[in-house]
């Protein structure tokens, strides 16, 4: 995407004069005349009718008309301007098609990139870019990821009903295209909320739920459940099935599908994608506590048919979620590590169990070494005096 605006070599108010006597040859109603009140008022006229030359057919055209109220945009002092920045926005959202659209979405960005980085104005900018980039597919050429976006507005950063705002609006233009991504944005607009005003994100809340139930690379489903908001759909399906998915087994999910059918189905979750991942849920937990697993413990377990299980093993090895070996003649998978689905006290027990166990063996080690370069010394004494 392309950043620095391009400016032309006149004065701004002739610059304006240009552009409106261009509109007014299209047929715009707008008057060839400088305005008494000054550029601002002008510029306010040229973006009222702007949208006029969306209709041309000559793309570079287009993109040089653009540019030239860009230039002029940011080379005055703006009094009005997050209206004038919002109406230059939405005109360029109008665009009819994905050709011009691109050009419109790259004179948004050059002003975006444009604009003074302690400027409030580039929030709305930003926020009508990732519009118009979704129009026409270009979503990721805008937006990379949360701590970036984050940066870019660290000299100014929006109220925390704009970034809600925003945060909402990269969640509905991602859930479709990166729905990890899109994940990640709804729990970080879940963390905007607070103690006070948790109750009031319950539509959030749900997406946030429902879109890392739905993403098939996401199995670390534990962090949800310490979100405020999420908290407080405590005691709805929701929070019941979220609960199976982050600590239970299949056979729990199986249960609640049979009697919620109709519920699950309203959330646009797909039952079939939810076995497989409960599958693999169920599978971690059972390598969590179980080093060597038999096929015949995988298909009572995980409802599996016995011509499936090698597949299914091989499916569980590539998301890397289990380091495991399997041997087809014992019928056995023998595991070396797993993701654990928690991670709460007993997880940091272990953990510290394992810590001082490789304390203990390093010591040991250590010592052990100590003897034999001691023995080295000593036997090297001996050769030297004999």
């Amino acid at each position: 995407m392309q950043g620095p605006a391009i400016f032309m070599d006149i004065s701004l108010e002739d610059q304006a004069q240009e552009l409106r006597k261009f509109f007014k040859s299209l047929g715009a109603e707008i008057s060839e005349e400088k305005s008494a009140k000054g550029i601002e008022d002008d510029l306010h006229k040229i973006v009222g009718v702007c949208d006029v030359c969306l209709k041309e057919t000559n793309e570079n055209e287009i993109e040089a008309i653009l540019n030239s109220i860009v230039s002029i945009m940011v080379s005055i002092p703006l009094e009005r301007g997050e209206n004038l920045i919002v109406a230059f926005s939405q005109r360029l959202g109008k665009s009819p098609g994905p050709k011009v659209g691109l050009i419109a979405l790259q004179s948004l960005w050059r002003l975006y990139n444009n604009l003074e980085a302690n400027s409030p104005l580039r929030y709305h900018v930003y926020y009508h870019v990732i519009e118009l980039a979704a129009r026409v597919g270009a979503v990721k050429d805008v937006f990379t990821g949360v701590e970036h976006l984050k940066k870019e507005f660290s000299s100014c950063p929006p109220s925390n009903e704009q970034m809600q705002k925003l945060y909402r609006l990269l969640h509905q233009v991602l859930k479709d295209q990166n729905s990890e991504l899109a994940s990640k944005v709804m729990i970080e607009l879940l963390g905007t909320y607070t103690d006070e005003n948790a109750s009031y994100a319950r539509e959030d809340a749900i997406k946030c739920i429902v879109t890392a139930l739905a993403d098939p690379n996401t199995f670390l489903l534990d962090p949800l459940l310490s979100l405020k908001p999420v908290r407080f759909l405590e005691g709805e399906l929701i929070y019941d099935l979220l609960t199976i998915f982050v600590s239970e087994k299949l056979s729990s999910y199986a249960t609640f599908y049979e009697n919620h059918k109709e519920f699950v189905q309203s959330q646009g979750l797909n039952h079939e994608q939810n076995v497989k991942k409960m599958r693999i849920l169920s599978f971690m937990q059972m390598a969590e506590t179980n080093p060597e697993i038999t096929f015949d413990d995988m298909i009572t377990e995980l409802q599996i048919e016995e011509k499936n299980v090698e597949a299914f093993i091989i499916e569980v090895l590539k998301t890397k979620l289990v380091r495991a070996r399997m041997d087809q003649a014992a019928r056995t998978v023998r595991v070396t590590s797993t993701m654990h689905r928690t991670f709460g006290p007993a997880q940091w027990q272990q953990l510290r169990s394992v810590l001082l166990a490789w304390r203990a063996n390093v010591h040991q080690a250590h010592e052990s070494m100590k003897s034999v370069a001691a023995a080295q010394l000593e036997y090297t004494a001996q050769q030297q005096k004999a």
